[in-house]
């Protein structure tokens, strides 16, 4: 049923839409013609565990690679984890496989990497910088996030044992500010924001100068791998720095917290921009994260109660070199969990609500597509508010108006949007007995 104030804007997508074809990497021609020269391309995903999602932003990057010369995929994943793929897909490291190399990935929610999707990609990189002899223009693989506060202080002395052993046991005596707390972040956070015990701010950020300044006094001209390695490093001990004041001020402020993981991603796409450009080879950029993160923030309700993001952030410093590009879908099935640290289980996704950006794309009856949201009556229509519907790890069907829909303006969050209708769940790696619950699908839309 066309909701009558949207039939102009249905009709419009009719006209304007550009069809797809799943896996058709040729039908992406016109998208590849709408990014041109940019550096930085983000694709984001409407959900964590959408198959076709992944599958897609894959066969989008596949030809950005190879076609337009992008040398770096930076994902929404922990640095330490997804730099051990970066080693597996540069012929690197121990891993025999891409199964092995993604083994990494253990943290909720696993299946978010750990998947089916990102394995067939990560053999595919592999196979295709075994392809070049040239190292500098071989495509790397780093991750964004700032969550792996031990596992990058470990990666932090690993390194300085190699290197430099005093400057370890000084990285171990800083980094012993946390032993009282082992491996629990939450006890931390939850210590350090009541006053039970100081923060160990100070010494994090003693031990991100000390590697601040051996890179600043490292030499240029040393081997690729050398700096490459204390590149390394020092994003590990800039993590520590930051994840401990994430988690020290998520008890405190949700915009807050928020926004300091954002910018901590958007200042590792502009290290590793640096660091890329710095080996000589330039860099080109292809983004994967969530659409919350992506699209940019000042055209949604977030935006508007003081929340910033990583699409926001790198269209201000970057401006005409970015290219947004958002995912929909209105129903199918989808990988997430009922709550943090749960389980992920395959769950029915119920058709969109009325009024909804997915809505008004499912009307437009068109299994899939992609529009420009650059000019022409489409842009014009969705530059007012509108839901918009944000699935991440978890799924509450129960509560999906308040828990899972915003208001925002999609022409203003991104450059073009590809709506699938109707999507499947992500597949983990390693699927448990639970995994597929058996859900069915709602045939009925009842908007409600």
């Amino acid at each position: 049923m066309i909701h009558h104030n949207f039939s102009t804007l249905i009709s419009a997508i009719r006209k304007e839409a550009h069809r797809l074809v799943p896996g058709e990497s040729a039908d992406y021609d016109k998208l590849l013609d709408l990014i041109g020269q940019r550096r930085f391309v983000l694709i984001g995903d409407a959900s964590h565990g959408t198959r076709e999602f992944y599958r897609e932003r894959a066969v989008i990057t596949k030809r950005l690679i190879e076609e337009k010369d992008f040398n770096v995929v930076a994902v929404e994943a922990d640095f330490p984890d997804a730099y051990r793929v970066n080693c597996f897909v540069h012929g690197a490291g121990s891993d025999a496989d891409a199964e092995q190399a993604l083994s990494g990935f253990q943290r909720f929610p696993a299946w978010m990497w750990n998947n089916t999707e990102v394995y067939d990609f990560a053999v595919w990189l592999r196979k295709y910088n075994d392809s070049i002899s040239d190292n500098s223009r071989k495509a790397a693989f780093y991750g964004l996030d700032l969550y792996s506060l031990h596992t990058s202080i470990d990666e932090v002395v690993n390194y300085l044992e190699k290197t430099d052993p005093e400057a370890a046991q000084r990285a171990r005596d800083r980094y012993s500010c946390f032993d009282r707390f082992g491996d629990d972040t939450q006890q931390y956070a939850y210590a350090t924001a009541t006053g039970i015990s100081e923060p160990c701010a100070d010494e994090v950020i003693q031990q991100m100068l000390e590697l601040n300044r051996r890179w600043a006094s490292s030499d240029e001209n040393a081997q690729m791998g050398e700096r490459e390695s204390l590149f390394v490093a020092e994003q590990n001990a800039r993590i520590v720095v930051d994840a401990e004041e994430y988690y020290r001020t998520m008890f405190r402020s949700d915009v807050r917290s928020w926004n300091l993981r954002d910018r901590h991603m958007a200042e590792t796409i502009t290290a590793i921009d640096r660091h890329m450009s710095e080996n000589g080879s330039g860099s080109k950029m292809v983004v994967w994260a969530h659409n919350s993160h992506l699209g940019d923030a000042r055209f949604t309700e977030m935006g508007r109660r003081g929340e910033l993001n990583v699409g926001q952030l790198v269209r201000e410093k970057y401006r005409e070199d970015a290219f947004l590009l958002g995912f929909t879908t209105f129903t199918g099935t989808v990988t997430a969990a009922q709550d943090w640290g749960e389980e992920g289980r395959k769950r029915a996704v119920r058709p969109a609500l009325n009024g909804s950006v997915e809505r008004i794309l499912h009307d437009a009856g068109i299994e899939r597509f992609m529009v420009s949201l650059q000019d022409g009556e489409i842009s014009r229509e969705l530059r007012n508010d509108l839901l918009e519907r944000a699935i991440g790890v978890i799924y509450r069907p129960e509560t999906e108006r308040h828990s899972h829909y915003f208001k925002a303006q999609l022409a203003g969050q991104f450059d073009a949007v590809i709506h699938i209708d109707e999507t499947s769940a992500l597949e983990p790696l390693n699927i448990t007995p639970g995994w597929d619950t058996g859900e069915v699908m709602e045939t009925f839309p009842t908007g409600m």
